[in-house]
């Protein structure tokens, strides 16, 4: 049974409505009068709005030590947010009263960044008291996500610079152990109640966790920052005595945690969680999936509607692929293509080294080609990165990790070398355009050093419009002068099958009882991808209900507006313009990123 009764968010039971001015008054009131009146309105719509975003945002801050890391704001930066039932539920009602706040705020007379402000906040206050209301804390954890790990990053994530700095550190190498019991009193509510991670996709979350069971708190990768030698502006005297603490810290209270994580999911929590697959199999699932299609897509389309796009697009994009292997004067089916490129060796690196070295050059002619269609981009640097041993296993190809808000970080493309007969070289092109430039680095960098917005718009990220960009940029590649080869071309489109693939598999485990193996072969049927990468990702979707819907359907989104600009403006359309368009406001919700480009062609000259 679920621990709190759900109720809909007020949000969507109210329903706004605009101000109608009777022909009676222009009769009464001089038209001085009105207009002053409404523009008092207007100020104070502005004003209330811009006191409520300013005190949410200082709100979360003090709440959610991880997004002030992400921030970069030097808030809670020695302890981990308390997660206990008690402060879920103080939380949940403090974000009805800010929703309830918002509504009053009309924004009709707005102006636009006001208003994509309040719709970015109403939509992130819904998305969290939903969260809450289906009770998803209660299942912190995945096969490839999940606080542990976070925890297993910090030394990258973290900010160490000053004696501040790594005393913030060595607080939270203290503090994990508290969190860590609140987090497991969580999961054995989550077994009460029949809200847990499926099983299948835990299977090896305990193995993850073993390298770091270690005697020697040194020899953790935790202790890393510690290894080197003092710090500009830490005297040997104060670095000393850090170490020590540090090694203390890990030693009675980070690693023993970490040993208590993995016997309670080796012992109890593995063993205990649910066999089924769908997320219609968790209570009120099917309502709780339709909202997770309307928070990663940003749109009302129905889960049948999706699956059939998702079909669609698969059959298109195999039509393509045909065009290539007849390029290829290959003599043969698609399926015998796709099976010669998986056991053909020459098509992969045979070292971690080679295959970082093959990447890396491709991430260096992508940078010299990106002034052809950005005007603006970011100041924020990137670099490449291998995922770390003991993650690589269980997850996919490659991901992107931010950088700080304050930049003291860059950004990180993270490639994953475990496996490398699964790694193929024909996927590299578009795989680096979609985690690195044009893709996610130079968006969500952007994203962040627009100042001119408000904090809480630099670091809320929509999937739709995050995704959707990198698959677009996949996409661009085209036109920045790559896929020439014809086996880079077959890897593009072979990776925009994956992600339309993902319409119809996520759809169907979730809204229509499809099986993993199912779920499996469809992937195999219907991409180059390999075993092991199909593997992972049937489990990405298991575990993250709607979450892959995103790409896609961002995509043809932008698409669809880029056709549209292209077509009203004819020879007077500006690649650089569109993207200066699509990109300087940030991550939107999909309607409002057709708003935007709707505005800009109606003021644009003909």
């Amino acid at each position: 049974m679920p621990i709190f009764a759900r109720s809909e968010p007020e949000s969507m039971r109210i329903v706004f409505t605009s101000a109608a001015f009777f022909i009676s008054l222009f009769c009464l009131v001089p038209c001085e009068l009105l207009i002053a009146e409404s523009d008092t309105q207007d100020r104070q719509s502005q004003e209330a709005l811009n006191v409520l975003l300013n005190e949410i945002w200082n709100w979360e801050l003090a709440e959610d030590s991880w997004l002030a890391t992400e921030a970069g704001v030097d808030v809670g930066q020695n302890t981990f947010p308390r997660v206990d039932l008690l402060n879920q539920k103080r939380r949940y009602d403090q974000r009805r009263e800010y929703l309830k706040r918002l509504t009053q705020i009309s924004s009709q007379s707005l102006p636009d960044t006001d208003r994509i402000n309040l719709e970015v906040l109403r939509l992130r206050l819904i998305d969290d008291i939903s969260a809450f209301e289906f009770q998803t804390f209660l299942a912190p954890l995945t096969g490839r996500t999940g606080y542990h790990l976070s925890f297993l990053e910090l030394a990258n994530t973290m900010k160490l610079e000053q004696l501040e700095d790594f005393e913030n550190y060595i607080g939270r190498l203290n503090d994990f152990a508290r969190y860590n019991d609140e987090q497991i009193d969580l999961m054995r509510l989550g077994i009460e109640c029949g809200i847990t991670t499926p099983a299948v996709v835990l299977r090896e979350s305990a193995v993850q966790m073993e390298p770091h069971l270690i005697s020697d708190p040194t020899k953790s990768e935790l202790y890393r920052p510690f290894l080197a030698s003092s710090p500009a502006g830490i005297d040997d005297a104060q670095w000393m005595r850090l170490r020590k603490e540090a090694h203390r810290a890990l030693q009675e209270n980070s690693i023993p945690s970490l040993r208590m994580l993995w016997q309670f999911l080796s012992e109890e929590y593995i063993p205990a969680a649910r066999s089924t697959i769908s997320a219609r199999a968790l209570p009120n699932g099917r309502e709780f999936y339709r909202s997770q299609v309307a928070k990663h897509t940003t749109t009302n389309l129905g889960a049948q509607e999706i699956h059939q796009l998702g079909l669609n697009e698969v059959s298109r994009i195999k039509n393509e692929m045909r065009e290539v292997i007849e390029q290829l004067q290959f003599d043969g089916s698609l399926d015998e293509f796709i099976e010669t490129l998986r056991s053909d060796p020459i098509h992969y690196a045979t070292t971690p080294e080679e295959l970082m070295q093959y990447v890396a050059l491709i991430l260096k002619r992508i940078d010299g080609s990106l002034p052809q269609a950005f005007s603006t981009l970011p100041r924020t640097p990137y670099g490449l990165k291998e995922i770390p041993d003991f993650f690589a296993p269980q997850t996919t190809s490659a991901y992107y990790w931010p950088p700080a808000g304050d930049g003291s970080r860059a950004g990180n493309f993270y490639l994953n070398t475990y496996n490398l007969r699964q790694r193929p070289k024909y996927e590299m092109e578009a795989l680096a355009m979609h985690e690195a430039v044009p893709g996610h680095h130079l968006q969500i960098a952007l994203q962040q050093e627009l100042t001119e917005v408000h904090p809480m718009r630099r670091f809320t990220m929509f999937t739709a419009y995050v995704e959707g960009w990198a698959l677009y940029s996949e996409w661009l590649g085209q036109e920045l002068g790559f896929y020439t080869d014809p086996y880079q071309n077959f890897g593009r489109l072979s990776m925009e099958a994956w992600r339309s693939c993902r319409l119809v598999v996520d759809t169907g485990i979730h809204d229509m009882g499809w099986t993993r193996q199912q779920a499996i072969q469809y992937m195999q049927s219907n991409t180059a991808l390999s075993p092991h990468n199909i593997v992972a990702e049937v489990d990405r979707y298991i575990a993250w209900p709607a979450q892959a819907l995103g790409y896609k359907i961002g995509q043809l989104k932008i698409l669809e507006l880029r056709q549209r600009a292209e077509k009203q403006l004819g020879k007077k359309f500006s690649l650089r313009r569109f993207h200066e368009v699509v990109l300087l406001q940030g991550a939107v919700p999909l309607n409002l990123l057709e708003e935007q480009v709707d505005k800009w062609l109606a003021d644009e000259p003909k």
